[in-house]
């Protein structure tokens, strides 16, 4: 049974959140960075990309600035810490659909055992980085994404709680994403949130692997060090945005290759012909409307690849990122590793399906392919059987805002 927890947030005073909260760290290059903190000095990214800042390029200084930056934001009265431990409800709502669920603390020792499932392999100098991070701050700064099968009960938790509450924050992003807080603090309320997740069997994680990885190796180290050990110490637990599942979206996560591996045009679309039927797209540019079709832009025109192989019962062969790789990318385009692999680079949904026809047109990559989006069901299906999914095989919109609220681990 899954176990959540309210939680003492360190958050910003009202009336800044807006412009102090940001996009998660890990979707900005470096020179959006600096571009917002040129203009916002009072931007949550100075903690979380505080490389942009730091006197010299090293992981120890980064750290620095990020303990630096954050306790000058807590001095200068920018965030503000919450007297009781409270739940926060979470709304997001983009293109006129919402949403819901709740700021809470999750357990490490869950994570440990599986009760909170994963689905990717996560790499261990990202681990490295954010246990760092966390170990400098002593905080989690942003929530790990999480997941749960729709329990109609807690709905209705949801629905009755927002009702007549006073919303802490609402604002609108750079993505004219609305978001909307409210604190749970009552103490009857309180309980029937956690009540409510006793009846859930797994959480599961949607983003945000390494965070939760480095949490628990968080814990391990705090925990050894504590001469007063208590299973209530906050590294105990990590920060969490959990919604129910069939409110999320996942957008396609597409791929452009940088070269044809050697083939000529009409090369490459015989050998593609072994596996997939090959022929011209209906419209352009093309975006695949059922699984296990593919959208392929080649030399100024758009193909439709549609797969003659049969299902399989293992969850992950049948995933189209799996299957784009196995009988394409590796055998035909020697793309072995396309976690490490140069000549292959991953485009969000967000962005596109003309964002493809950008990169082969103008930046000299040689083709590209839309995607038909993973669906909830399938990541689902792939954790419980404790199966890891190819990478970039899920985006989901809209993504999670940090800065809204911090964990502090003492």
């Amino acid at each position: 049974m899954a176990t959540v927890k309210p939680f003492q947030a360190l958050r910003p005073y009202k009336g800044i959140e807006q412009c102090f909260s940001c996009p998660p760290y890990d979707v900005l290059e470096e020179d959006e960075v600096k571009e917002i903190i040129s203009r916002n000095p009072n931007s949550f990214l100075r903690v979380t990309r505080s490389e942009v800042e730091a006197e010299e390029d090293s992981k120890e200084a980064i750290y620095k600035k990020a303990k630096e930056n954050l306790e000058s934001f807590i001095k200068n009265g920018v965030l503000i810490k919450d007297v009781e431990p409270s739940f926060y409800i979470y709304r997001e709502t983009w293109q006129g659909v919402s949403q819901t669920g709740f700021f809470a603390v999750v357990s490490v020792d869950e994570y440990d055992k599986g009760i909170i499932k994963k689905h990717e392999l996560t790499r261990s100098d990202k681990e490295d980085d954010r246990t760092n991070h966390i170990l400098n701050l002593n905080a989690q700064t942003g929530p790990v994404f999480l997941t749960y099968k729709t329990q109609e009960d807690l709905k209705a938790i949801i629905d009755k709680l927002i009702k007549n509450k006073e919303i802490l924050y609402s604002f609108c992003d750079e993505n004219n994403v609305k978001h909307e807080l409210i604190k749970i603090q009552e103490e009857s309320e309180k309980e029937q949130v956690e009540k409510a997740f006793k009846s859930i069997e797994y959480l599961y994680i949607v983003d945000g692997h390494h965070r939760a990885a480095a949490a628990s190796r968080v814990q391990k180290i705090l925990k050894e060090k504590d001469t007063s050990y208590s299973l209530d110490k906050p590294y105990n637990y990590f920060m969490a945005a959990i919604f129910p599942h069939n409110e999320l979206r996942i957008l396609p996560y597409n791929r452009i290759v940088k070269d044809l591996n050697g083939l000529s045009k009409d090369e490459f679309l015989k050998k593609i012909g072994s596996y997939f039927q090959v022929e011209e797209a209906p419209f352009s540019p093309y975006s695949p409307d059922s699984s296990h079709s593919f959208g392929m832009y080649l030399h100024e025109k758009w193909y439709k690849l549609t797969f003659k192989g049969e299902e399989s019962e293992d969850p992950v062969e049948n995933l189209d990122v799996q299957i784009l790789q196995k009988y394409l990318l590796d055998p035909i385009l020697s793309i072995k590793n396309p976690r490490t692999d140069p000549r292959i680079y991953f485009l969000g949904g967000i962005r596109g399906v003309k964002e493809i026809e950008k990169w082969v047109d103008k930046k000299d990559w040689k083709v590209g392919f839309s995607m038909y989006p993973t669906q909830i069901d399938q990541l689902l299906k792939v954790a419980e059987m404790n199966k890891i999914m190819p990478p970039k095989s899920t985006w989901f919109e809209p993504k999670l805002r940090s800065g809204l609220l911090i964990h502090e681990l003492s």
